[in-house]
């Protein structure tokens, strides 16, 4: 219990620290700039922008285990490159990399930290979107098996398709990311990995470069035929380190549904993205 009240206080601590950031809304600033970091701010809602991002994301969850007492606080690094491949073909690469630190998940395996398995998107995508306003993309979906422990990942290797589509219509955004990974080698002895993983999202931006976000990130397990579904609403600023545009996010979600020993109740979630200018 000591160990979640210092992890809940350094989420705190972390998004104390990052209020002191001068806004982009900063006196002296004209209209035009604001204007263009308020679509800045909207085209991060975007999965599929042709930016260059390092979205750092926290989360913490609890009460799960086989006795609801087990704790995880997982820091993804999500690094978002935008690849030109012709006047009107972008490949968007969008990686996943786990560190996680975790406690009292396993009976009897006690805590455990350590990178877990990395997942890697590519979708190709036209530059431009379709006469009805939908930006889309598609490819594959890869699971790597880099978790530095046992008990941090599947110790399987997975593939599959991913698709995302969406529409930007005034301040909103609204749109759908969904993948599905089939494991085709790795540790014999572990379960066959068959998973759906479905992110319906919508997103309001305001000239002000504030959005309210809502979002579920849902898997459905096809082995045990059981869903994890987090319900998730965040609060995001764009903001400026010197010339370095940085969206600060703080949210909220809850488990609508988990597996009988996954994380109920609420989980808390901060983001950092630092938005890097394109290199290719």
């Amino acid at each position: 219990m000591k160990k979640e009240i210092l992890l809940i206080s350094a989420l705190c601590l972390s998004l104390a620290f990052f209020s002191p950031v001068k806004p982009v809304q900063a006196e002296g600033m004209s209209g035009a700039q604001q204007g263009g970091d308020a679509e800045l701010a909207q085209e991060l809602s975007n999965p599929i922008a042709d930016l260059m991002s390092i979205p750092i994301q926290m989360n913490y969850d609890r009460n799960i285990g086989p006795l609801d007492d087990g704790w995880k606080l997982q820091t993804n690094i999500q690094p978002v490159i935008p690849f030109t491949l012709s006047d009107d073909w972008n490949l968007i690469s969008r990686t996943i990399v786990p560190v996680i630190d975790q406690d009292d998940i396993f009976p009897g395996a006690g805590s455990q930290f350590g990178l877990g398995d990395i997942n890697l998107s590519l979708f190709f995508s036209p530059r431009k979107p379709t006469s009805g306003g939908i930006i889309w993309g598609i490819g594959p979906v890869l699971l790597l098996p880099t978790a530095t422990d046992s008990l941090l990942g599947a110790k399987k290797w997975g593939a599959g398709p991913a698709m995302v589509a969406l529409t930007m219509r005034g301040k909103w955004t609204l749109g759908m990311l969904a993948n599905h990974v089939w494991s085709y080698a790795g540790d014999s002895d572990r379960q066959d990995i068959s998973n759906t993983f479905v992110q319906p999202f919508a997103a309001y931006t305001w000239p002000s470069a504030w959005t309210v976000s809502v979002q579920s990130e849902s898997t459905y397990n096809w082995k045990t035929e059981k869903w994890s579904v987090p319900i998730n609403a965040a609060v995001t600023k764009l903001v400026r380190w010197g010339r370095l545009p940085v969206s600060l996010q703080a949210g909220v979600g809850y488990w609508a549904e988990s597996p009988e020993t996954g994380p109920e109740g609420f989980r808390f979630r901060l983001q950092a993205t630092f938005v890097l200018p394109k290199l290719f």
